[in-house]
């Protein structure tokens, strides 16, 4: 019991998502004493979902491993490689595979992350003790995650804020710089190329009038239907905040610009088509950008707003790229495209 004790007052002891993982499968590795504990979470579009790993330890692992949070999706396994985890991942229930070696799978839910599933490898089977335990750590492990929830996210929206930004900022580019490297012998890994990430802002056309004509209730019940019209818009492991007021930003990878700018014209053309309760019509501007791999979080952030404003000054209700509008001669790397009317 004091063991146990321990292990959960490590669990609940960091508030990054990562550490909280890799806790959890080094408490059950030493409480269960398995051939391997990991768990697996689900990613990609509809049709293309893969297993990512997000913390695996082994009974000799000095440390856990896991997959880059930005790696190429290609290069990971589909949900069908893995038929039994994935009748656990869809089934939401426990499956168990006699063996050796014998092995568990358990959901793994989240209300905002992906779901995903743990995966016990033993050499004898789970007992029915040591099933309920599993059960009860992962609901306080899904508890903890709520909190976390909690001072990461916009509390009207839900989608993360914006001092969660820079943070996983710094990861997407780490994790492309590291793909660009030396590749070690068997190492997994996708050409650097495929592995580009990009930063888009998104402004919501006139919402002061908004607040002014129709008050700030209705206001935030626009900005609520616009995190909705975000999700339903991009990909479950693309990065969504919101920065404050009506202004967005989206982390996301794509294989090039004209993939990136089709996401976001998605995104807008799903804005431009909704009828928004008692306000009618709403439109959005955005601008991206591709990460450079000396990007600060604030000079990437800074050429895509760039564009958001040269797109307000130009008509608003469009999509446009930072690189196109500097290759067109309309910005230039350190100038705003003058002095325009943001609201």
């Amino acid at each position: 019991m004091a063991e146990l004790v321990e292990h959960l007052a490590e669990l609940t002891g960091f508030r990054d998502r990562e550490r909280l993982d890799v806790t959890l499968v080094g408490a059950l590795r030493d409480l269960l004493r398995p051939r391997s504990v990991a768990i697996y979470r689900s990613v990609g579009e509809p049709g293309q979902e893969r297993w990512l790993t997000r913390a695996r330890l082994a009974e000799g692992d000095l440390a856990a491993s896991a997959d880059p949070a930005w790696i190429e999706l290609d290069g990971l396994p589909r949900h069908a490689e893995h038929p039994q985890r994935l009748q656990a991942f869809q089934g939401q229930a426990i499956v168990v595979a006699a063996g050796p070696p014998h092995r568990a799978w358990f959901p793994v839910a989240s209300d905002h992350e992906p779901p995903g599933v743990l995966e016990i490898e033993s050499d004898a089977p789970l007992e029915e003790r040591d099933q309920r335990l599993v059960l009860s750590i992962l609901r306080i492990y899904r508890n903890f995650q709520g909190l976390l929830d909690y001072g990461e996210r916009d509390t009207l929206t839900g989608l993360l804020n914006r001092k969660t930004f820079d943070d996983n900022f710094l990861k997407s580019n780490a994790g492309s710089l590291a793909l660009a490297g030396p590749q070690a012998p068997g190492e997994r890994r996708e050409h650097p190329r495929r592995c580009r990430h990009w930063l888009g802002v998104i402004d919501i056309d006139h919402f002061k009038r908004v607040n002014d004509e129709h008050g700030h209730l209705i206001g935030d019940e626009v900005l609520l239907l616009m995190s909705r019209l975000m999700r339903s818009s991009f990909r479950l492991d693309d990065r969504l905040y919101r920065f404050g007021g009506e202004e967005f930003v989206v982390l996301m990878r794509c294989t090039a610009g004209d993939a990136a700018a089709l996401a976001f014209e998605r995104l807008r053309q799903n804005v431009e088509r909704h009828v928004f309760p008692q306000v009618g019509g709403i439109t959005v501007s955005i601008g991206f950008t591709e990460l450079k791999p000396d990007d600060s979080p604030s000079s990437a952030f800074e050429r895509a707003d760039r564009a958001v404003y040269f797109a307000k000054g130009h008509g608003r209700n469009q999509v446009r790229y930072h690189a196109d509008l500097v290759a067109a001669g309309h910005l230039s790397d350190g100038a705003r495209a003058g002095d325009v009317e943001l609201f």
